[in-house]
């Protein structure tokens, strides 16, 4: 199965993939009543989602290639030998296992923490709401993620695959689904914990940073999994942070997403306050 293939395959799984997911929400949801088209749904999904991807996409691309020119790291080959299951395998456990740890300081560090904030906006957590993210955040973390694969010599199938079990379980820990996966919940990460990551419940803050492997939170002690209650709500405290309108017309709330947008954007670039 030839590169071009495999990306097919893989726009097709994400579309299928995202289907399912919203399917499941509408019969299994676990907060009832939560809408779908609710606050930030145009700019998650157009702007977030499609626009921003696909221009740091080529962003990234360059930046790499640029590295990769001025190294020559990838004609070493250290990986090519390695089976792809094992390089996809290998590619999808260091990453995790840095972007826990990248997670955590942006919760710690009031600077990090300007290019997260945006992804904790959302006040509704769904399939859509965990592709609001600023845009240098995700250009640090997917040329972290992506670097690798190319400068270790894999061969471009590993960062296809690997960027398609990305979206697809992004979609799935942020997903309104009532999830009941039990003891596997200790070593994989799904919405049962990852939802509490974003609740404003004060006893849930700065828990639960795992993002494809559960262990990490528990290992590191930063888990938070009370099975007998359900977070109070989810978003910012900072009343300061824009957010879209839902009181407006039609047309005139589309623009002002798009307005939005870029004002989140901006707000990770404010004046920090002087001390007294």
């Amino acid at each position: 199965m030839g590169l071009g293939d495999i990306r097919w395959l893989s726009a097709v799984a994400i579309v299928v993939g995202a289907a399912i997911i919203i399917t499941l929400e509408r019969l299994f949801p676990y907060d009832k009543g939560q809408k779908f088209f609710r606050e930030g749904w145009f700019y998650d999904f157009f702007l977030y989602t499609i626009a921003q991807s696909y221009a740091l996409g080529m962003v990234i691309s360059f930046i790499i290639e640029f590295i990769d020119t001025h190294t020559g790291l990838s004609r070493l080959r250290l990986v090519s030998d390695w089976p792809i299951w094992l390089q996809l395998l290998f590619f999808l456990v260091t990453h995790d296992f840095y972007i826990y740890w990248f997670h955590r300081l942006q919760h710690t560090h009031p600077l990090f923490w300007r290019i997260h904030e945006a992804h904790h906006s959302a006040q509704s957590v769904d399939w859509l709401s965990g592709s609001r993210s600023h845009a240098l955040e995700i250009l640090i973390n997917q040329t972290v993620e992506f670097a690798p694969i190319v400068l270790l010599g894999a061969p471009p199938e590993v960062a296809v695959l690997k960027g398609t079990i990305d979206a697809l379980w992004g979609m799935y820990i942020h997903s309104n689904i009532d999830v009941r996966s039990g003891w596997l919940q200790y070593i994989i990460n799904g919405p049962e914990m990852h939802r509490w990551h974003h609740a404003t419940d004060p006893e849930a803050h700065n828990k639960n940073f795992s993002t494809k492997l559960a262990i990490w939170d528990w290992l590191f002690g930063t888990a938070y999994f009370p099975p007998l209650q359900k977070p109070k709500g989810y978003g910012l405290s900072d009343p300061d942070f824009p957010l879209s309108r839902q009181d407006l017309p039609l047309p005139q709330r589309l623009w002002m997403d798009v307005v939005t947008y870029f004002r989140q954007q901006l707000h990770a670039f404010r004046r920090i306050p002087q001390r007294v």
